[in-house]
């Protein structure tokens, strides 16, 4: 029997996140575990109730307000 029918759920979760990042670098590890990530509830609907009254433009100027991005010029 192999070493990995022994490991706890949290051991081969870290066993597998290492043999990941390993082969496929840190980028592309995190890209291939969101993939199966399934998430809750409607995105949708609560895009459009978060976002109701914003127009992109407002968005726009809030984030550089905040310094999340540069200024426009």
């Amino acid at each position: 029997m192999s070493r990995t029918a022994e490991l706890t759920p949290v051991e081969l979760r870290r066993a597998g996140w290492e043999v990941l990042k390993e082969h496929l670098g840190i980028a592309a590890a995190l890209k291939f575990l969101l993939q199966y990530e399934k998430g809750e509830g409607d995105y949708t609907e609560i895009r459009r109730e978060l976002f109701k009254d914003k127009t992109v433009e407002s968005l726009i100027k809030k984030m550089e307000r905040e310094g999340k991005i540069g200024k426009r010029h």
